[in-house]
């Protein structure tokens, strides 16, 4: 790892590949949100001749393994994007989501007879999707190939207003499934599967390559621990990706126990948490592509972060005052409109850090390596969303206030702030630097 003088400006790709890229992306994730709220309601047909505890530790597998096989996967897709483009590898993952939710379907299409089998297939949908779906760095580093360092927090903006449209018409889309295919619940999942195949010709026809050539000592392994850990070791790097498994970590929290929430404090019952989730979706659209983009451009990425943690810190906290308050009070309706206030600030706050880190992780990271070293921020991205959702829904009936899992977020927040101060000195005194450079690997 090195630092060198400023590099000459490299060529930049058309900026419309990073919109095609964006609008793929989002195509791709409506289907990922069409099927995660509809995972428990089929997952329970299969399992209802078993315990609590077997049901619930199922569907928690279930949901788990997918961030599993991204926090394996994410590395290497980056990997291999750096060596053969981020078009094929964009291609390849959005053909396996399609082929890997029409499994979907079809496991849901088996009667409650064949539960092993279909819960069997319904395990390796999950696995594949989530192999396929460990790309999403691979459409990062294009918005990084096609955006200079000072575009760079807006580009990166555009993937989370994708994940945003994709969490809010997912939701409304599966709950008009359940209702149009309310006798065949393979549609769902055949839903989700065109969308893919649509993404997939849209990229196909549309994404020119954007990965800059010219690239050296290219890593001979896709699977690389050794190449993993000289990312995280990076001293301007490894603070950036573990501040980003912590905010993912805190908002995993919120996000696995949110229905719970709903339903213990309002009575919230399956279709009026779908409307729950999709306006999270909406909230993360609108603050990722209407406010943050502009804001960004003024503030730069260090003062979003801190903005956005503060936003994120205070909107738990209130949503740990509502948990409290209806666990405690009769009148759990009088508290309904600060739950949504502390909801859409939490949502926010998130929005605004999620990009700012992604940006400067790109800004810090070698041109050449942008697929490696985004694959495995979001490798730490994945491994949040694996023990952020277990954390959370463990603690949550463990107090009868129901607060724990904001406190836990809370805290998780409060290690972030603490680490800031040196992620943003390093800010300061690199911002007209090199990126770091990984050390070539071994010749054999």
């Amino acid at each position: 790892m090195t630092d060198a003088p400023p590099p000459a400006d490299l060529p930049r790709p058309p900026r419309k590949a990073m919109f095609i890229a964006a609008l793929v992306v989002a195509i791709d994730l409506l289907g990922f949100g069409i099927v995660l709220p509809l995972l428990p309601r089929l997952a329970k047909e299969y399992l209802a001749g078993q315990t609590e505890a077997v049901r619930g530790a199922t569907i928690g597998a279930l949901f788990s393994v997918f961030s599993l096989m991204q926090f394996i996967f994410s590395p290497m897709w980056g990997r291999m994007s750096d060596r053969i483009g981020r078009r094929p590898v964009l291609l390849i993952g959005l053909i396996g989501s399609a082929v890997f939710y029409a499994l979907f379907a079809f496991a849901s299409s088996l009667p409650t007879t064949d539960w092993q089998l279909a819960l069997a297939l319904m395990f390796l949908s999950r696995i594949g999707a989530g192999i396929a779906g460990a790309n999403i760095g691979a459409a990062a580093a294009v918005i990084a190939d096609c955006t200079t360092r000072e575009k760079r927090a807006k580009g990166m903006a555009l993937i989370g207003a994708a994940f945003g449209i994709g969490f809010t018409f997912g939701p409304l889309i599966a709950y008009a499934g359940l209702k149009a295919f309310e006798d065949q619940k393979w549609g769902v999942g055949a839903i989700a599967s065109i969308l893919s195949l649509v993404a997939a010709g849209l990229a196909f026809a549309w994404l020119p390559e954007t990965r800059i050539p010219g690239q050296q000592h290219e890593p001979r392994s896709f699977f690389s621990i050794s190449r993993t850990l000289d990312v995280i070791k990076m001293p301007s790097i490894g603070p950036l990706v573990l501040i980003y498994f912590l905010a993912i970590f805190g908002f995993a929290n919120f996000e696995a126990t949110l229905a719970l929430l709903t339903s213990a404090a309002f009575d919230y019952n399956d279709e009026q948490n779908f409307l729950v989730f999709a306006a999270v979706g909406f909230i993360l659209m609108v603050a990722q592509g209407g406010l943050y983009r502009p804001l960004v451009g003024r503030w730069k990425e260090g003062p979003m972060i801190v903005f956005g943690i503060a936003l994120m810190f205070l909107g738990l906290g209130l949503i740990g005052v509502v948990a409290w308050f209806t666990a405690t009070q009769p009148d759990k309706k009088a508290v309904l409109t600060l739950f949504y206030l502390a909801m859409a600030l939490a949502v926010t706050g998130f929005a605004f850090v999620n990009p700012s880190v992604s940006a400067m992780v790109s800004k810090r990271a070698d041109p050449h390596r942008q697929g490696e070293v985004i694959g495995v921020n979001q490798s730490a991205a994945s491994l949040g969303r694996i023990l952020g959702p277990f954390v959370g829904v463990f603690v949550f009936e463990l107090h009868s206030t129901r607060t724990l899992p904001y406190l836990v977020a809370m805290a998780a927040l409060v290690c972030v702030l603490l680490l800031l101060p040196t992620v943003l000195r390093k800010e300061s005194g690199t911002r007209n630097q090199e990126p770091e450079v990984l050390a070539p690997p071994p010749v054999a």
